[in-house]
């Protein structure tokens, strides 16, 4: 298998984004790091060259609401570092509550953010890889895709379910390409998003579930769920049990 050696991760100044910054540097590997906080990404910055001094690091401030930045940050991002080779859609939002309660904003928020703004960085990354014709696209999706879910998690869960889809829109497009693209459903993750939640089933630090999500990419298959224990097997089980079921497990 290709070893891809640049890799560009959004939503890199905090959570699961910081943590596979982190695990790639650890490999060996360039990264090119994004988020809306600079000076966290500088942070990150100093800290991985002075664990990794033999790698690139290379930061760029970007909101992946602003578009336009986004395909003007993936570019420059592109002649810095002259290929990339992989890139990781995980800039995401959890903000939501449910429908009809007066908080449109909010869902509105992360349906923005979790699936428009994740369309044009598909669309910045799959311009630059058709161009050099290789690449992988990685889409950091949910295990709340799977199934509708209630309360407030409503949209993101549908937001992550449409990203999923989109992902393999874009897989069924390139099937005939060196282009490889990955889903990857996380289960419950620790991080920023999620730290104020209580009584979480399975959730692991953040240190390691980003070390099993850089595992699973690391294999570029079409689908993982991550960590695979319990989430495969629940996965399977999460796709066919009734709605009433799947009320009392989340």
């Amino acid at each position: 298998m290709t070893t891809r050696r640049n890799i560009l991760i959004t939503g890199a100044s905090s959570g699961i984004g910081r943590g596979m910054a982190r695990e790639f540097a650890r490999r060996g590997r360039d990264v090119a790091l994004c988020a809306r906080r600079a000076e966290r990404l500088e942070e990150l910055r100093d800290e991985l060259l002075a664990a990794h001094p033999g790698i690139r690091v290379l930061v760029r401030q970007l909101d992946v609401l602003d578009h336009e930045q986004v395909f003007e940050v993936f570019r420059a991002f592109h002649a810095d570092m002259g290929t990339l080779d992989r890139v990781v859609v995980n800039a995401g939002l959890g903000k939501g509550q449910p429908i009809g309660t007066g908080n449109f904003r909010a869902n509105r928020q992360t349906a923005e953010t979790n699936f428009v703004a994740a369309l044009a960085q598909c669309e910045a990354a799959v311009e630059i890889f058709r161009k050099q014709n290789a690449g992988h696209l990685v889409t950091i999706c949910s295990i709340s895709a799977l199934r509708g879910m209630r309360g407030n998690i409503t949209t993101y869960a549908a937001t992550k379910a449409g990203l999923a889809s989109l992902s393999e829109g874009i897989r069924a497009d390139l099937l005939r390409t060196p282009i490889r693209v990955s889903a990857i459903f996380p289960g419950y993750i620790r991080s920023e998003m999620n730290e104020r939640v209580k009584h979480t089933p399975f959730i692991v630090d953040t240190e390691r579930g980003s070390a099993a999500l850089v595992e699973a990419i690391e294999r570029e298959p079409a689908t993982a769920y991550v960590p695979r224990w319990p989430w495969a097997p629940m996965a399977f089980v999460l796709k066919r049990a009734p709605l009433s079921w799947i009320v009392k497990l989340f």
